[in-house]
């Protein structure tokens, strides 16, 4: 299964690969972001611009520019006369990261549950039955990790705050480097993947505390789990 996953853009574009309004430097910031926040490109690892432009089939602009935005997110950064690195990944952080998670990823689910339009919540009924489905055939764990930023990426968008959005993306990112880190010795990917059924058909149902509770423990559940294992 091939999972397309979602970007926060940047203005005036769905900053979605694929979609009307996406920008070369969305495609270049959807794929590097990828390989960063799922170790294709290892902590400490130098970013090579020339050779992103030729993988990804765009100019040296449009990763430039993405590579801005993922400096941003904490996921490279930039050394004068040295170049770009992949960011190192400190266990250390989990506990901040899990704490403004914690708080911030139930807003977002409640703010999604009220503010959902009604195709919209049609949408988020069929990702829920997709994720039910994971159970009887999981994908492999590398489209379980896309799928899981979807599902996220997706809540961010639907509550309708761009902030908020922002925040969370930027957290989220950096807590899934964190879980890629230990998947060989964490849980089943498809039993912490299969907790979003729930919280999509809470948010399209419209029930913001189901939603937000839910949240909240699907956040908690990785924390706990990746304690389990350091």
């Amino acid at each position: 299964m091939s999972v397309e996953v979602a970007s926060p853009g940047t203005p005036g574009s769905s900053g979605v690969p694929g979609e009307p309004g996406a920008t070369m430097a969305d495609v270049a910031y959807a794929a590097i972001r990828d390989k960063l926040i799922m170790l294709a490109i290892k902590p400490g690892e130098a970013v090579v611009e020339s050779a992103l432009s030729v993988e990804l089939g765009v100019g040296r602009t449009p990763v430039r520019e993405a590579l801005k935005r993922l400096e941003y997110e904490r996921l490279v950064i930039s050394h004068a006369r040295r170049g770009t690195f992949a960011t190192s990944i400190d266990v250390a952080d989990l506990g901040d990261i899990s704490e403004i998670r914690q708080r911030l990823e139930p807003l977002a689910a409640a703010k999604a549950a009220t503010a959902a339009t009604a195709t919209q919540r049609q949408v988020l009924l069929g990702m829920a039955d997709r994720t039910e489905k994971f159970e009887a055939a999981p994908p492999s764990q590398y489209d379980l990790i896309k799928w899981d930023a979807e599902v996220h990426r997706t809540v961010y968008r639907l509550a309708a705050n761009p902030v908020l959005e922002d925040a969370l993306i930027r957290y989220n990112n950096l807590a899934t480097r964190i879980f890629w880190l230990f998947m060989d010795r964490l849980p089943p990917l498809a039993d912490h993947v299969g907790t979003h059924t729930a919280l999509l058909r809470a948010i399209a149902a419209g029930e913001a505390e189901d939603a937000a509770a839910i949240a909240r423990a699907h956040v908690t559940e990785f924390d706990d789990a990746v304690r389990a294992v350091i």
